[in-house]
């Protein structure tokens, strides 16, 4: 833990929590005069509770994690911030990121001046442990990894992780917000071996719950202590917690539109490697396909202006002619495939 510990910035090391009305009071409580709220009960008029401790419980149970190694956010976006500002010294600190990926990471390191580094993916879009190797020196606080990875959809190589963990002193990030539509087991189990290790998931992709936004961070219980109090006192308001707790009540619907999503995802990528213009679907472990085409530019206006909008990812690096296609409803899916089969070359 003094590795890690040594990981952190000097001011986050002693900064004191703000103590919010809600973190103090007796679960005997009856009367509260604590907080300045407006007395008058409508369901909203208090504070939810800072450290979200029923909707913990909720989540723990379904992961199999105890609740002290649990640390909520505003979206997965506000738990990714909240890491880079505990460990990265801004104008000092650097972070690895391995393109093409998830396109916040840079942004969140750009908005806490925080130098970022491109490990660039290989041609299988798996990591480049000897460039990964190169890049890292002492300012090297976070490698942040997306597996299965967006925008290519595939599952970074298990060893290659391990390697990291093991050999790297820094911390690794994982963003597993398309765990559930993988078929790999999730990194969190592996949060009593490394230490260094942090993963990120989300409410917002197969639980169907993207508007309330609710992200969530999975680390030692030393680390979430110290996110704690990094983390805004309120961050996840209380409809958010109750919607939640709700959702996650009912995991049979949760495992059967799972279930749907995953039929739809194969008959999309059989009817769409049937099209002449689409020149390869690359494998997926999440809930989009990533596929090459003719001109992906040409196609994908045509499809905007058919009402159908997709995502075109030509830009990324190692992406060129690329588009990548999330699974929608069957219904959804049928007018996606027979526009596309109206489109000329």
């Amino acid at each position: 833990m003094k590795k890690i510990k040594n990981l952190l910035r000097e001011n986050i090391k002693s900064l004191v929590k703000y103590s919010s009305a809600r973190d103090e009071f007796s679960d005997k409580a009856v009367v509260f005069l604590d907080a300045n709220e407006n007395p008058f009960n409508n369901g909203l008029n208090r504070y939810p509770d800072p450290l979200q401790r029923e909707l913990k419980k909720h989540i723990g149970f379904i992961k199999g994690i105890p609740t002290k190694n649990i640390l909520l956010g505003n979206g997965s976006d506000e738990v990714l911030d909240i890491i880079i500002r505990a460990f990265c010294e801004p104008g000092k600190d650097n972070i690895i990121l391995t393109p093409p990926t998830y396109g916040m990471y840079k942004v969140l390191a750009d908005i806490n001046n925080v130098e970022v580094r491109n490990a660039f993916l290989n041609i299988d879009f798996n990591l480049n442990i000897e460039r990964i190797e190169k890049l890292k020196d002492e300012n090297t606080k976070l490698i942040i990894l997306c597996s299965p990875n967006n925008p290519t959809g595939n599952s970074l190589n298990k060893n290659d992780i391990e390697y990291l963990l093991k050999n790297l002193n820094c911390m690794v990030v994982i963003d597993e917000a398309y765990i559930d539509f993988s078929d790999d087991e999730s990194r969190i189990k592996g949060l009593g071996d490394y230490p260094n290790l942090i993963v990120s998931q989300t409410l917002s992709k197969a639980w169907g719950l993207a508007a309330l936004r609710l992200g969530i961070c999975f680390a030692s219980e030393y680390l979430i202590s110290v996110f704690n109090k990094i983390k805004a006192p309120y961050n996840v308001n209380l409809l958010s917690q109750q919607k939640a707790i709700e959702m996650l009540s009912d995991v049979e619907t949760f495992k059967n539109n799972l279930i749907k999503i995953k039929k739809e995802k194969t008959k999309l990528k059989e009817k769409l490697i049937l099209l002449p213009f689409v020149e390869k679907v690359f494998p997926s472990n999440s809930n989009f396909w990533l596929i090459k085409v003719t001109n992906a530019n040409e196609l994908y206006n045509y499809l905007i202006d058919n009402g159908i909008v997709i995502r075109n990812r030509s830009k990324m690096h190692g992406c060129d002619n690329c588009l990548r296609i999330s699974v929608g409803t069957p219904g959804e899916n049928e007018k996606l495939i027979s526009t596309m089969k109206k489109y000329k070359l």
